[in-house]
C-alpha cells in the first residue's frame, strides 16, 4: 500500500500533454550563484567619440545625420574658414616657400661662380638661411596639419592656392580597439578585421552656424565594444572577488533580447575590474564585464545602416558563481516539488512514475541541486519537468483510493485502464 501511494501511471498521451520528458541522472559539478542586477553601458574611451572643430568657421555642409553610419575618414562636415590664424599661417607658409626658392637659386649661382671667386662666409650664410626657412616651413606645415588640412592641401598652399574650406572627417580607430572574436554568421556582421563603423548619435550644430576652435560638432559611436556594469552591495564584494580569482565565468541574462534572432553568444563573461567608489544614493559598488557586440546591416537607398544587438541602457541579470559543489545531481527547477520540509522527484520506469524523497542542497528559479546520498542513483531516468503536476495527480489518486494500474489524464482525471 505504501508503494502504491508513491507510484503513478501515466499514458503516453498524458506525457505528451504535459510535455514530459525524462533524462538519466548524472553526477556533475554545480556552481551556486547569486543574482545581481546590471545594465549595458558605453566603454569609456572606446564607444563614444567627440568630433570637434579644428578652427573657427561656418558650417556649410552636413554630410552625416543622426542614424547614419560612416567609416573612418568619411566626411562629416564642411566648414568655411574664418580663422585669421589659419589664414595667416597659410600666408606665412607661402612666403617661406618663395623665400626658400630664392635662397636656393642664390646658393646655386654662388656655387656656379666657384669657391675661389667668393668668400666662403657667403655660402655659409646662405646655407644657414635655408636651414632657418626650412624649419619655419616645417613649423607652418605642422600647424596646418593640426588644423585638419591634408598634406595635399598644404602642398597646394605652398604653391599659392589657399584653402578656404576644411573637411571634418570621422576619426581613425584606436589600434587596440578591435575585438578578438570572429562571427561569420550571415545574420551578424563579422567584427574581427572588418571596417569599423561609426553611428552618428547626435549633432551639436546646425547648418549655417558659426563654430569656434575645439567646439563639439557631433557624437559618433562605435558600439562593437561595451561594458556590462553590475551592481552589488559592499558585503557581496568578497564573493565577487572570489569568482574573479577563480576565473569562474558569469552567466548573463539579457532583458528585452530575442536569442533566436541572433547567433549564439560564445563569449566567456568574466569580471574585468571593480569600481573604487560606492554610489552614495544606492550604496552599491559597480563591477564591469567586457561585452563584444553583434550587429546586422541593411541598406536603404544609397545609405547603409546598422542594428546593434546590445545597446547602452539595456538591463541584464547577472548570475555570479560564489560556491562550487562537486559530485551532485543537477536538475531543472521544475523537476523537484516541495511539500513542507520534504522535496520529491519522480523516477520513470515505462509508464510508471515513482515519487522519491531527496535531499535538496540548493534551488533557484532555474535549477535544483540534489545531494548524492543514495536516494537517487546516477543513471536513473528522472522527470525533468511538471513535478508539481505529477505530485498533485498522485495525491488526488491516493485520496480517491484508485489503484496504481489505472489510466490517468494530464488534468488529474482518473479512469480504469483500457
Amino acid at each position: 500500500a505504501a508503494a502504491a501511494a508513491d507510484t503513478l501511471e501515466l499514458s503516453s498521451q498524458a506525457r505528451k500533454n504535459l510535455g514530459l520528458n525524462s533524462q538519466p541522472a548524472r553526477l556533475s559539478t554545480f556552481r551556486r550563484t547569486i543574482d545581481l542586477p546590471g545594465r549595458v553601458v558605453d566603454r569609456p574611451g572606446r564607444s563614444d567619440r567627440g568630433i570637434t572643430s579644428p578652427a573657427v568657421g561656418i558650417v556649410t555642409v552636413i554630410h552625416a545625420f543622426p542614424g547614419d553610419t560612416v567609416q573612418p575618414g568619411d566626411r562629416l562636415f564642411t566648414l568655411r574658414l574664418l580663422s585669421e590664424y589659419v589664414q595667416n599661417t597659410q600666408s606665412e607658409l607661402f612666403k617661406v616657400t618663395r623665400e626658400i626658392e630664392l635662397e636656393t637659386e642664390k646658393q646655386n649661382r654662388l656655387k656656379q661662380i666657384g669657391e675661389g671667386a667668393i668668400a666662403p662666409v657667403r655660402l655659409i650664410e646662405v646655407d644657414q638661411q635655408l636651414r632657418r626657412l626650412a624649419a619655419a616651413s616645417q613649423s607652418h606645415r605642422q600647424e596646418l596639419l593640426t588644423r585638419g588640412l591634408s598634406p595635399a592641401e598644404i602642398d597646394q598652399i605652398a604653391s599659392g592656392t589657399f584653402v578656404t574650406t576644411i573637411e571634418v572627417r570621422a576619426p581613425q580607430p584606436q589600434p587596440d580597439s578591435l575585438p578578438q572574436q570572429t562571427d561569420t554568421s550571415p545574420t551578424a556582421h563579422p567584427v574581427d578585421g572588418s571596417p569599423i563603423t561609426y553611428e552618428v548619435q547626435e549633432l551639436r550644430v546646425e547648418l549655417g552656424s558659426q563654430v569656434q576652435a575645439s567646439q563639439l560638432l557631433a557624437m559618433p559611436a562605435d558600439h562593437r565594444q561595451l561594458f556590462i556594469a553590475g551592481h552589488a552591495f559592499k558585503r557581496e564584494t568578497p564573493l565577487l572577488e572570489r569568482a574573479t580569482r577563480a576565473g569562474w565565468p558569469i552567466e548573463v541574462e539579457f532583458a528585452e533580447d530575442d536569442p533566436t534572432a541572433w547567433p549564439p553568444l560564445t563569449q566567456a563573461f568574466e569580471i574585468h575590474h571593480f569600481s573604487n567608489m560606492v554610489d552614495p544614493e544606492t550604496r552599491t559598488l559597480d563591477f564591469f564585464i567586457p561585452l563584444i557586440n553583434q550587429a546586422s546591416r541593411y541598406t536603404k537607398g544609397d545609405k547603409n545602416f546598422v542594428v546593434w544587438r546590445f545597446r547602452p541602457g539595456q538591463r541584464v541579470r547577472l548570475h555570479v558563481p560564489v560556491e562550487e559543489l562537486e559530485g551532485v545531481i543537477v536538475l531543472p527547477a521544475g523537476a523537484v516539488v516541495r511539500e513542507g520540509p520534504e522535496a520529491y522527484v519522480f523516477r520513470q520506469n515505462g509508464d510508471l512514475f515513482k515519487r522519491l524523497p531527496v535531499h535538496l542542497l540548493h534551488a533557484d528559479r532555474r535549477q535544483a541541486v540534489l545531494a548524492n546520498d543514495g536516494s537517487v542513483a546516477p543513471g536513473w531516468y528522472l522527470a525533468q519537468s511538471s513535478a508539481a503536476t505529477l505530485n498533485r495527480v498522485l495525491k488526488d489518486q491516493t485520496a480517491s483510493g484508485a489503484p496504481v494500474g489505472v489510466h490517468v489524464h494530464a488534468d488529474g482525471t482518473v479512469h480504469a485502464a483500457h
